[in-house]
């Protein structure tokens, strides 16, 4: 579709936004490409370090005398008044001045959902980046947005609402969709000079691999060999099973397994590989949502964090010409992967912002539901008292591992991962054992109202009872 046509008619407003977490990676992507539009632009930028990010602010090109770091209501609202730029470190200051819609970026579940819950109780717009507080409040907030007549949405270059995107351009072609997802973070890069692979800056030998990069006549044993030769290697990031929970929410596709399949795939193969058990590949149903590890070789392109789509191809001679073109197709000609290998994080955010507010359109669904919940397990015997942490480059919580349940397989006092998120356990919990509401002793009052009211009005599962301990 052509974008400019979806544009047109709608005038020469600029649209204003906010942006929490401003200092961040995503932010800065948001913010470089902001001047190259022509009517969008900031007013009110959040975060903790406000001289960092006016650094950061004037590196992109932002002229340092329309940048104005405040300190109350007054002076944000004067100087979003006179045409700057407002710096504030405090999350309550961003509402003292007018703009149309917040991006919210922090990665905090509390402090995120109390900017984005402000935000829509005012009868403003939000674009959710921060999937963290999108796992717990994202039902609610969707509600409050319906309520006040506003667009709460996932943004447009973040994983979620780019597979959001693919899996609705698929249903309106009326494709038969099996699975869905994207790759993580970070490519398996196979060298067959040196027989080892390399994950971003970690480097192991993996010599089995040389005899592995074709998938042979059983699919699952070659993918339990190439799993089992880079177990050196980190597998499972917290973040893919957090983005995963929100494409579920927003698409009704859900885990076929609570831990993901993560199988080491190479892109030609994401056809025979996400095929159903009794025709060669991993899944035991339909409608599964999964991330996979992009195997590749030095010389070859990244999957680049990108999504796809698995789907039952149907008449044979039309995939067979797909194939010729290119297109990746099963060995027996039953499914095919259709994918996009990027995802240019805030560089495409202006799209949902524009269209948020211009059309009052969200880029994400259009009526989510409590499909699945992301939840924890203990990795290892808590005592009462342990209080998780969360921190690193994926949000990690200390000592839980993430999982993606089905609702309908959820206990119905299973705790949210990013609600137990730096709570205390008010008891000892064992390993293997999932967090409940019960454990935490000091839940976040606003989120646990958030999480419940949420579900209570989007749930589309009958809860299973909690076994006893």
């Amino acid at each position: 579709m052509n974008l400019q046509h979806l544009f047109a008619g709608t005038g020469e407003r600029t649209v204003h936004y906010a942006l929490s977490g401003a200092g961040g990676g995503f932010a800065r992507t948001l913010l470089a490409q902001t001047p190259r539009i022509g009517r969008l632009a900031p007013a009110v930028l959040c975060d903790r370090d406000v001289d960092r990010l006016r650094g950061m602010l004037v590196e992109l090109g932002y002229e340092d005398g329309r940048l104005r770091v405040c300190a109350d209501a007054d002076e944000v609202a004067h100087a979003v008044e006179e045409g700057s730029v407002a710096l504030v470190a405090d999350g309550a200051l961003l509402t003292a001045a007018p703009w149309d819609i917040l991006v919210e970026a922090t990665g905090s579940p509390a402090d995120g959902y109390a900017m984005a819950r402000a935000a829509l109780t005012g009868g403003r717009h939000v674009a959710m980046v921060s999937k963290e507080v999108d796992s717990v409040a994202g039902l609610h907030l969707a509600d409050l947005a319906r309520d006040n007549g506003v667009v709460y949405t996932t943004a447009d270059g973040d994983q979620p609402a780019n597979l959001i995107a693919l899996v609705t351009w698929a249903e309106l072609l009326g494709l038969d969709i099996v699975a869905i997802g994207k790759s993580s973070e970070y490519d398996l890069v196979f060298d067959p000079a040196t027989g080892a692979v390399t994950q971003l800056d970690t480097t192991v030998p993996a010599p089995e691999l040389a005899g592995l990069l074709a998938l042979g006549s059983d699919v699952r044993a070659t993918l339990a060999a190439r799993a089992a030769a880079v177990t050196a290697l980190p597998t499972g990031a917290t973040a893919d099973y957090c983005e995963m929970a929100v494409v579920a929410t927003n698409t009704g596709f859900r885990p076929d397994t609570e831990r993901l399949h993560y199988p080491v795939a190479r892109i030609a193969e994401l056809a025979d590989v996400y095929a159903l058990r009794e025709d060669g590949g991993l899944l035991h149903r339909t409608g599964a949502v999964d991330v996979f590890s992009a195997l590749r070789l030095p010389d070859e392109a990244s999957f680049a964090g990108g999504v796809f789509v698995v789907v039952r191809t149907g008449d044979p001679v039309t995939w067979e010409t797909l194939r010729g073109k290119g297109h990746v197709v099963s060995r027996d000609g039953r499914y095919a992967a259709i994918y996009l290998p990027y995802h240019l994080m805030g560089v495409e955010t202006p799209v949902s912002l524009l269209s948020a507010v211009l059309h009052g359109r969200p880029s994400g669904g259009t009526d989510p539901r409590a499909h699945a919940v992301l939840a924890g397990r203990a990795r290892r015997d808590l005592p009462a008292g342990t209080v998780l942490e969360m921190g690193g480059h994926h949000h990690d919580v200390t000592g839980v591992q993430a999982v993606l349940l089905r609702d309908e397989d959820t206990p119905s006092d299973t705790a949210p991962l990013y609600l137990a998120a730096h709570a205390t356990l008010g008891r000892d919990v064992r390993a293997g054992d999932l967090i409940t509401l019960g454990d935490l002793a000091d839940a976040d009052t606003e989120l646990l109202h958030a999480w419940t009211s949420g579900r209570a009005s989007r749930t589309t599962h009958s809860p299973v009872p909690h076994a006893s301990r």
